[in-house]
């Protein structure tokens, strides 16, 4: 059974940086699309990040672009997205996807959630 579980959340200042860290357990991270995506309160989810599988190609929603980084560890089967100069509308809950289509907020499996405010 596939388990995405996410941790890294918090409060953060404007401008400030926090990393999301998702422990994939069931199967490993390198041979799907994995994806980042997020629910801010009272909106629907957004498509914030894919990696293929193995890492080879990345892409980026507009508005985090420049800003996010997501990368992956197979041998911990393990999926990171650095966050940086963070703003207030990054504030949401952020899940952790397996599968799906590829710059889309689809998937088959996806985590529990973690929640980001930034905040001053």
């Amino acid at each position: 059974q596939v388990q995405l579980v996410e941790s890294g959340g918090g409060l953060v200042q404007p401008g400030g940086s926090l990393r999301l860290v998702c422990a994939a357990s069931g199967s490993g991270v390198s041979n799907y699309i994995m994806k980042w995506v997020r629910q801010a309160p009272g909106k629907g989810l957004e498509w914030v990040s894919d990696i293929s599988g193995g890492g080879s190609s990345t892409a980026y929603a507009d508005s985090v672009k420049g800003r996010f980084t997501i990368s992956m560890d197979n041998a911990k089967n393990t999926l990171y997205l650095q966050r940086n100069s963070l703003k207030f509308e990054d504030t949401a809950v952020y899940y952790c996807a397996r599968g799906g289509s590829w710059g889309s907020t689809t998937s088959n499996y996806r985590g529990q959630g973690t929640q980001v405010t930034v905040s001053s």
